[in-house]
């Protein structure tokens, strides 16, 4: 906006100018240049009716002192004209003209008037400029024609150019200066007042897609003000979704406890073994889910985070060593020798680190094997099986909730909730998530987590939406 005012500014500026230039152009040649010819003709002709040892004096008195009588040869210092003719573009031969005055000089702006002037008078009158230091003008009054054509003018009158405004004055252009960054500080003003609104409708967006929702102050014109209204009314849609979501999925597990204990009982009672089997399998996997949706709840709801310091190094490494006594192929491959600290809730880290693991197992090939490393003031979590893996055009769906691709299962009870809390817990703690290929094969889960600045005390490094808002 800014870039189209002063480009709006400017042209304005350039084509009014064009126009003031044209115009009095037009003027000095039909107006100015006509009255100065018929002025000059009239002087001519009345100093040829006064003596010539009276012209002097008569040129210094009418002038009140202005103009004075040059009664012998022009001046070296002077130059004639070119002289242009009527009706041809050529010109009298005559020596060339001397390079052009300073730029602040007058005499550049008169070059043009005296061309025009010469051309319009046409009984001999010629009219020179000087080139010394002092800016002068010549206007040939009487001419003895047995001298040479260029040094023959005997008599000149000579009139300072040193009192003459010159057209474009410093003061004018400051003016102009002044007023084009008036102009333009009111446009910032103006455009600023504008997109400050959207501006912070769109960090209020970058927000939303990182999970951490925040309302905007609706400002500016009434079509920017409706803009934040609305955005504001869809937070408050999408708050209430969630909490209905939250709702159902909590009540949903805690209502299904019971008919789980009561199947459970039952099929210890029972004696035929086949159905004992069968029955005990179907109701381990309604359990899991059920696990996987109480898991999703207290993990989307960031509000119960309690964020603390947290040596990231050997916490890894028992929870790594707890898999492994329960019997799972779980290796610690790498880890710094210096320990990483994070800010972040260890519940919920916890949680991430087991749902990552189980979704290996169930979805890929043992062994699942675990890194730590630090990149740019960052730890980096990596966590891989050696399964199938998830194609590249999948992985964003993957990483949704419920969702499910069933050429990567390889078992039931899954509903599609472990790689979407994964993610979510990681945002939460300002982190990324990323999905990749693991070398030599399988799916290779990333995770790059801000570690805690140095000398933050008890806050951390890392800042939990409860103390954003």
């Amino acid at each position: 906006m800014l870039l189209l005012t002063l480009g709006t500014i400017m042209l304005v500026q350039a084509a009014t100018f064009a126009t003031i230039s044209y115009y009095r152009k037009q003027f000095n040649e039909e107006v100015s240049v006509e009255l100065t010819a018929t002025t000059i003709r009239t002087l001519r002709a009345a100093l040829a009716e006064i003596p010539a040892e009276q012209r002097a004096d008569f040129v210094h008195d009418a002038s009140q002192n202005q103009w004075r009588l040059w009664a012998r040869s022009l001046p070296a210092d002077a130059s004639l004209e070119r002289r242009y003719r009527h009706g041809r573009g050529g010109h009298e031969g005559g020596p060339q003209r001397p390079p052009p005055p300073p730029p602040d000089d007058i005499r550049r702006s008169l070059r043009s008037f005296v061309e025009a002037l010469n051309t319009r008078l046409d009984d001999d009158t010629r009219v020179a400029l000087s080139r010394g230091p002092e800016p002068r003008m010549y206007i040939s009054l009487i001419e003895d024609p047995g001298i040479d054509e260029n040094r023959r003018y005997r008599e000149w009158l000579v009139i300072p150019l040193d009192r003459i405004a010159r057209p474009v004055a410093t003061p004018m252009i400051i003016v102009w200066l002044t007023g084009m960054a008036l102009l333009l500080l009111l446009s910032a003003a103006f455009a600023w007042h504008i997109t400050r609104p959207l501006t912070r409708l769109a960090k209020a967006a970058d927000q939303l897609a990182a999970g951490n929702p925040e309302r905007v102050q609706p400002s500016g014109p009434s079509e920017t003000r409706s803009l934040g209204e609305r955005f504001n009314a869809m937070l408050d849609t999408l708050a209430e979704s969630a909490a209905v979501q939250r709702t159902l999925l909590a009540g949903l597990p805690h209502d299904l406890k019971g008919p789980l204990s009561r199947m459970w009982l039952r099929i210890e009672m029972t004696d035929e073994p086949a159905l004992k089997e069968g029955m005990r399998q179907d109701v381990q996997e309604m359990q899991r889910m059920i696990d996987q949706f109480i898991s999703y709840v207290r993990g989307s709801d960031q509000g119960s985070y309690h964020y603390a310091p947290l040596p990231l190094k050997p916490w890894l490494e028992e929870r790594v060593a707890a898999w492994q006594q329960a019997g799972s192929d779980v290796r610690m491959l790498h880890a710094p020798a210096e320990d990483l600290v994070l800010h972040v809730d260890e519940l919920a880290l916890g949680r991430m680190i087991d749902n990552l693991i189980t979704n290996a197992f169930n979805h890929g090939m043992p062994p699942v094997e675990i890194s730590l490393s630090e990149e740019q003031h960052r730890a980096v979590l990596r966590v891989r099986d050696h399964g199938a893996g998830i194609s590249e055009e999948r992985r964003s769906e993957a990483l949704r909730p419920f969702s499910r691709l069933d050429e990567a299962r390889t078992r039931t009870g899954s509903v599609g909730l472990g790689l979407a809390l994964a993610e979510m817990i990681t945002r939460a703690h300002g982190g990324t998530l990323v999905l990749g290929d693991a070398e030599g094969g399988g799916l290779e889960v990333t995770i790059l987590l801000p570690l805690q600045r140095p000398n933050a005390g008890g806050s951390g490094g890392t800042e939990s939406p409860n103390m954003r808002q």
